[in-house]
């Protein structure tokens, strides 16, 4: 029978009525070592008293630390005691997290800050518009600025770096690393109450050259050399875009349909909208090449080689004129322009007539087709 049971049974509880029971070592071991010492100094005691009542209560109160435990027997208070006890030191074991550095101007730098508005471009827009976004970045912006704070990045900065572009006559190269600036910008003024130092940046005036179609001489001189060279990679793509207008990036979604029709996915539709799909028809002029063109391999054509041999066939020109030419030669054959503007993928502009309730059949388009002689 323990201490306390014999002088309760003895009638020689103390006046205070505290007792005391120790600690075994495996249990001070356990603990971390500030707690430990606090019960080595009390020579491994915990007092606990008798309540009138019949409750044993345990307690301590030490340096910050604050246990207390009650039960109808001493073996119940001691273990509530002790597993209180283990969750307190748990508690003030556990490292703190530390504290969150205030996000400001000045603490944020360009390149975090530019990483975090390529996330929502990921996620609003194509991936292939994703691609470029991410790769100005990482090629251009982030070794020029990333390594400084938002607030340190002056409209001077700026100017001066951007001037240097068009200094190499890379104007578009200009217009599209400032407007990322300017987005990145915008949005860092609303987050810290930052001026945007691409408000007053400027560029010079600069017109883009818009695409030609090719000559009569140099369409000629292309489909010759497609003819000639029908195991170039290449050449079957090449074919594809001057007879059927497509856009490069369109080439991948190509299927033949009916033997009559190529169709693919348009490719300017924004991100999160329906798939759109367009049927260009077989002309007579596409017709009279289909020998020399394998549409699987044109679908699956690299399109760096696509530019690099017209870059070769006609150093002056680049394969969106292709694209130009086809639109071209359909007006020019007399093809009904609301039927040009279907097969190119364009929105029909007009009259609600003709953008809302007109719907060309099929037969009418193939009939359009067949004027593409020349």
């Amino acid at each position: 029978m323990d201490a306390i049971a014999l002088n309760r049974e003895n009638g020689k509880l103390s006046e205070q009525g505290k007792n005391g029971f120790k600690l075994t070592k495996q249990e001070i071991k356990t603990m971390p070592e500030h707690i430990r010492k606090i019960f080595i100094a009390n020579n491994y005691i915990v007092n606990y008293r008798i309540t009138s009542n019949g409750y044993f209560e345990a307690r301590i109160r030490r340096k910050g630390l604050y246990v207390e435990a009650s039960g109808r027997d001493f073996e119940t208070m001691r273990r509530r005691f002790m597993d209180r006890l283990s969750a307190c030191y748990t508690a003030i074991a556990a490292p703190e997290e530390p504290a969150k550095e205030e996000r400001t101007a000045k603490t944020v730098l360009f390149v975090d800050y530019a990483r975090e508005w390529l996330k929502i471009k990921e996620q609003t827009t194509k991936p292939s518009t994703f691609k470029e976004y991410e790769r100005s970045f990482r090629v251009d912006l982030e070794p020029m600025f990333g390594s400084k704070p938002l607030a340190e990045i002056t409209r001077n900065d700026l100017q001066n770096y951007l001037f240097g572009i068009v200094g190499e006559n890379k104007h578009r190269k200009a217009e599209k690393l400032a407007l990322m600036l300017n987005c990145i910008f915008d949005m860092a003024a609303e987050d810290f109450n930052l001026p945007s130092p691409m408000k007053k940046v400027v560029l010079p005036a600069y017109q883009t050259r818009r695409g030609q179609a090719l000559t009569k001489d140099e369409e000629a001189r292309l489909v010759n050399y497609c003819k000639t060279h029908k195991n170039v990679e290449g050449t079957d793509a090449l074919l594809v875009l001057l007879y059927f207008g497509l856009r490069k990036s369109e080439l991948k979604s190509i299927e033949i349909v009916d033997g009559k029709w190529l169709q693919c996915e348009t490719s300017k539709e924004r991100l999160g909208q329906n798939v759109v799909l367009r049927k260009i028809p077989f002309t007579p002029m596409v017709k009279k090449v289909l020998p020399y063109i394998d549409f699987e391999r044109a679908k699956n054509t690299n399109l760096n080689t696509i530019s690099t041999r017209m870059k070769r066939l006609l150093p002056e020109r680049h394969p969106h004129e292709l694209r130009h030419t086809f639109i071209s030669r359909c007006k020019e054959a007399g093809v009904l322009s609301e039927v040009v503007s279907i097969w190119a993928g364009h929105s029909l502009s007009g009259t609600i007539t003709s953008t809302v309730y007109t719907h060309y059949s099929e037969e009418f388009q193939l009939k359009e087709a067949e004027k593409i002689v020349y």
